[in-house]
Formats: structure tokens, C-alpha cells, sequence
């Protein structure tokens, strides 16, 4: 997937996100929207670390396509 198609799916999934937070506030969520968030959540730390890796591949004359998404473990036990 090229840099502009995860940057649409990444508006796409931050759209889904403010959307889900919006109708939790006062009433809260539905087990199955606090499900669906904590997947949104994921799939954008997934989305923002591909696009991370292809953008250091350019940058050092590596071809981009060679970035692979990783597991949710992976992307969400890096430390920052």
C-alpha cells in the first residue's frame, strides 16, 4: 500500500475514533464500541508504524514496499 492509501486509512480510522469517543461521553460505551475502539486504536498504531517504516526506507535508498505491517504486540510494546 503506498504512503497515500495508509494515510487515508488513517483518517478513516481517527474518524471511527472521535466518532466512538464522542457517544461516550456521559452515557459511556457498549461493550462491543469499547471493543470496536480498542481495535481503531490498534489498527492506527499498525497504520502509523508502517507508514514510519516506509518514510525511513526512502530515506536511507531502501525500496518502501519492502515495509511490512507488524503485530499488534510488536507495534504496541515498543517503547517510546
Amino acid at each position: 500500500m503506498a504512503d497515500g492509501g495508509i494515510m487515508g486509512r488513517i483518517d478513516e480510522l481517527i474518524a471511527e475514533e472521535h466518532e466512538l469517543r464522542s457517544r461516550s461521553v456521559g452515557v459511556g460505551l457498549s461493550g462491543e464500541d469499547r471493543e470496536r475502539l480498542s481495535g481503531v486504536e490498534q489498527e492506527l498504531d499498525q497504520c502509523w508504524d508502517l507508514l514510519r517504516q516506509r518514510r525511513a526506507r526512502v530515506e536511507f535508498d531502501e525500496d518502501p514496499e519492502g515495509a511490512q505491517v507488524r503485530s499488534v504486540g510488536e507495534v504496541e510494546g515498543y517503547r517510546q
